[in-house]
């Protein structure tokens, strides 16, 4: 019977070029480093997902009329508690929020995603 080694979890770190490419298609490529799809040991109950650098996310592509028409929306939980913001009012205060948002809806929804959205940073 062979026996189980028992190695340590090795973490890389992946710089990403934002610059020319659109939202959601960085967004899925994030989100499957960040899980560890690309991985051999790949398992969804596993966390063995690498760190993630994004660099020029200031030059990101957006189509169409994204900036205007999209919108954000958080309620405080009090009665006309809605905030609303659109995409270029959020890119102007915190360009982060904007790829964390879109990140976290590709991310698995269950206990590791908290885990896994600490690991992505912006420079």
């Amino acid at each position: 019977m062979p026996q189980k080694t028992n190695k340590t979890l090795q973490r890389e770190t992946h710089i990403i070029d934002a610059q020319g490419k659109s939202l959601g298609r960085l967004a899925s490529e994030i989100a499957v480093l960040l899980q560890g799809k690309h991985k051999p040991e790949y398992a969804p109950y596993k966390d063995i997902g690498d760190f993630v650098v994004v660099k020029n996310f200031d030059k990101v592509r957006f189509t169409g009329k994204k900036l205007k028409n999209k919108k954000y929306y958080r309620h405080s939980g009090y009665l006309g508690g809605l905030k609303v913001q659109t995409l270029e009012e959020l890119l102007k205060k915190d360009p982060y929020k904007v790829l964390r948002n879109a990140v976290m809806g590709m991310l698995p929804k269950n206990k590791l995603r908290k885990k896994m959205i600490k690991r992505l940073k912006l420079e």
